[in-house]
């Protein structure tokens, strides 16, 4: 099979390392190279048309092309390419951009620091917090409590928040200061004759139950994903932040929003945590902050915290902290386009419009013979496949969600496969026909998915 990779494929496999792929399987099938952009669409290098049904990695919220991003970013670069924000230094892109997040940002945050990705945005606010707790005298405020399956990045403290297997195996990880508490996914995880209400009380007695054994004057935050993305779109009962966060605040602990999936409108509004009730004291951001368009992440604190933070670099001299591209210009200015078409185009208002259509297209398929559930909020949502559509794991997890993704792909459109669950999270420019172009082929391919599996062995 290897002599019938194209010269691209080739020129990858001795290449490349590629994230989140089997290297060894990879070299049978090569990489699937995509060309350019337009739109909701993508286009390979033979000319296929795809509908990105995942916005690359959750990313394009405006989708491909878009002119106005195009522009801001050959403005700025013929303007400031680089510059950096160490040593007093400052641009008025970077200026410009944390005022428009700080008027948009819940919980009055009053500071931003810049970086280039989610995974460094998650890192420094465990910097950010173990700092702050220091700067108060508080030094053994250092654990950090994070949950199963969330996801907050791949550098080596994000990605021990993150509560997901194939990130720790032989990464020698999660660090012991990092504690995992349960997953909000009901249907799932709930007891038999449970409630929503109940179940949220229950997940926030058992966060209580944690920071006792840990002792809370030795656990600095709490991060959580307002949805939790890519541990399979889990959307949590509507009480549970709210029962959450009367824990935090008994034991004060700093909240954390991890938004790098949900800010900028995905669920509806500007940031998940106003969706689902969450009172942060911090949020991280990133991906669609700049529309994808260009690397670039942020940390947004509140006034308590940057006050505490800003008087300690005074009594230490400096704040030894920061990225060469934190802050930098072009994504600044890609970031302060994206936030204004955001609003002149009232892309949130077409989420909202979207939302319930997009839910009832999901749900079409809660009654197929592989289908345990379906979930959404706003534009992001999943269909969790499973045997006898029960919570119980296929014999061989993780292969029919691949399967499923790959028959999607084979009839044009994008999707992620997240073990068996198939997450959806197209552009949030997609109009109503074109969520029916997204939806229709999902029957098609479940079948596909469901005849294969029981000629495999996979299902009885």
């Amino acid at each position: 099979m290897i002599n019938m990779l194209t010269n691209y494929q080739t020129r990858d496999l001795q290449s490349l390392i590629h994230p989140y792929t089997n290297a060894m399987a990879i070299k049978t099938t090569g990489a699937h190279f995509v060309e350019k952009g337009d739109g909701i669409y993508v286009y390979d290098n033979e000319n296929k048309r795809y509908l990105e049904g995942m916005s690359g990695l959750w990313c394009c919220g405006l989708g491909f092309s878009d002119p106005e991003l195009i522009e801001a970013a050959k403005l700025q670069i013929e303007k400031l390419p680089y510059y950096h924000l160490f040593s007093g230094r400052s641009h008025e892109p970077a200026v410009e951009l944390a005022e428009k997040i700080k008027e948009l940002a819940p919980g009055h945050m009053s500071r931003v620091f810049y970086q280039s990705s989610g995974s460094e945005a998650n890192e420094s606010q465990i910097k950010l917090a173990w700092y702050y707790n220091n700067a108060k005298g508080r030094r053994n405020k250092k654990k950090i409590i994070s949950r199963k399956k969330g996801y907050h990045g791949v550098s080596i403290v994000s990605a021990s928040l993150t509560g997901l297997p194939y990130n720790h195996k032989d990464f020698d990880l999660p660090l012991d200061f990092v504690k995992h508490t349960e997953t909000p996914h009901f249907w799932r995880e709930k007891i038999e004759g449970e409630t929503e209400k109940d179940f949220a009380l229950r997940l926030a007695k058992s966060l209580e139950e944690l920071l006792l054994n840990e002792d809370p004057d030795t656990v600095a935050a709490f991060i959580a994903e307002p949805v939790m993305g890519a541990g399979g779109v889990i959307v949590p009962p509507e009480s549970y932040f709210e029962e959450i966060g009367k824990v935090l605040k008994k034991y004060d602990i700093i909240a954390i929003s991890d938004e790098v999936i949900c800010g900028f409108g995905r669920t509806g509004e500007w940031f998940g945590s106003q969706t689902l009730g969450m009172s942060p004291n911090s949020i991280s951001m990133a991906k669609q902050l700049t529309a994808g368009y260009a690397p670039l992440s942020a940390v947004a604190i509140d006034n308590e915290m940057a006050n505490v933070i800003e008087e300690h670099t005074g009594t230490l001299g400096t704040f030894g902290h920061g990225f060469t591209y934190g802050g930098h210009p072009v994504g600044c200015a890609v970031g302060i386009k994206a936030l204004e078409i955001y609003q002149e185009r009232n892309i949130l208002q077409n989420v909202r419009n979207l939302s319930s259509s997009f839910k009832s297209k999901l749900n079409s398929f809660s009654d197929h013979d592989i289908v345990g559930e379906a979930r959404s909020l706003g534009l992001m949502g999943a269909l969790e496949l499973t045997p006898n559509k029960t919570p119980a794991p296929f014999k061989e997890p993780g292969k029919v969600g691949a399967k499923m993704a790959s028959e999607l792909l084979n009839k044009g459109i994008m999707i992620r496969a997240i073990g068996d669950s198939v997450a959806f999270c197209p552009p949030m420019i997609i109009t109503e026909q074109q969520l029916d172009e997204l939806f229709d082929p999902v029957k098609k391919a479940l079948d596909a998915t469901r005849d294969w599996a029981f000629a495999e062995g996979i299902l009885d």
